[in-house]
């Protein structure tokens, strides 16, 4: 099978596509034929060794949507079943940029079957990033949020399900995002890191834009505060309680963000599409920013 792969890090042009055997499922493991894997920030953070790896072969793509191809002894899943995985890692062999990846069975869910694979591809990593970091939170209805980068794909995922559990979400984006966040459930804009509009009210901040220090100071003392990237959360100050998602993959978890997409609770977005052999264009595209929704591949 072909995949997408980095071997030295740079920038796109290191992403090669090579020519690998096909992977088979182990016990409690199930192979998925790739139909869309979308393409992450963190695909460009082990693409330029943020997470080491030097000297190895390091698959790149977390998301995937696809169709059960093989299963291992004691998978519980059965070949031609439509899913959505986590495959979880930044520094393994493989990864879903391919046309075939292998998955344990507890990482998998039924696929949605309001929307293509495409757009179903844009959901585990963000959406499991988002309610896993409102988990730490352990925020109560009507206690207040900000969510930074509140029109970005893990911060609209987060507004979304915040103002589902009755949360008071206030949305730190750009004025021309305004109508966006307030269409997932944001009651607020907040136009500005470091301002004083917002500053120190918050019961909670959940920093999606990884803005650290400056996302703090909209917290009230006392409060709580919760990042995206492992392990890098600001200091803790005014008793405030910095804490930072490390994203697990989660089978039950993921089948509920999709009955919450088939109910119309969760926005999926996609930027564009991009063939497996085109994946280096796509960080490239990446790295120029100013998407709304994910960049997907599609083998």
């Amino acid at each position: 099978m072909r995949a997408a792969v980095v071997r030295a890090f740079g920038g796109p042009e290191a992403v090669e596509i090579v020519d690998v055997e096909l992977p088979e499922p182990g016990a409690r493991q199930v192979r998925i034929k790739v139909t869309a894997s979308a393409l992450n920030p963190v695909d460009a953070g082990v693409r330029a060794g943020i997470f080491g790896g030097a000297g190895r072969q390091i698959g790149l793509g977390w998301d995937v949507a696809g169709t059960v191809d093989a299963v291992g002894p004691a998978a519980a899943w059965s070949a031609g079943e439509e899913v959505v995985a986590l495959a979880h890692g930044v520094a393994a062999p493989l990864g879903a940029h391919a046309e075939y990846v292998v998955v344990d069975t507890d990482a998998v869910a039924l696929a949605p079957g309001s929307v293509d694979a495409v757009h179903a591809a844009t959901l585990p990593l963000n959406a499991l990033t988002a309610v896993q970091a409102l988990d730490l939170l352990d925020l109560a209805p009507g206690d207040s949020l900000l969510v930074t980068g509140g029109a970005g794909a893990v911060g609209g995922y987060a507004v979304e399900i915040a103002a589902r559990r009755g949360v008071k979400v206030a949305a730190l984006a750009r004025a021309q995002d305004e109508e966006f966040v307030r269409s997932l459930g944001a009651t607020r804009l907040v136009d500005g890191a470091g301002g004083a509009d917002g500053a120190g009210g918050f019961d909670a901040v959940l920093d999606a834009a990884v803005l650290g220090s400056e996302a703090l100071a909209f917290v009230r003392d006392g409060g709580a505060y919760a990042g995206v990237i492992p392990q890098a959360q600001p200091a803790a100050e005014r008793g405030v309680r910095t804490t930072a998602v490390e994203v697990a993959s989660d089978g039950a978890r993921l089948a509920e963000l999709v009955r919450a997409v088939d109910a119309g609770e969760l926005t999926l977005r996609v930027a564009g599409t991009y063939a497996l052999a085109d994946a280096a264009e796509a960080h490239a595209r990446l790295a120029e920013g100013g998407l709304r929704g994910r960049l997907v591949i599609v083998p």
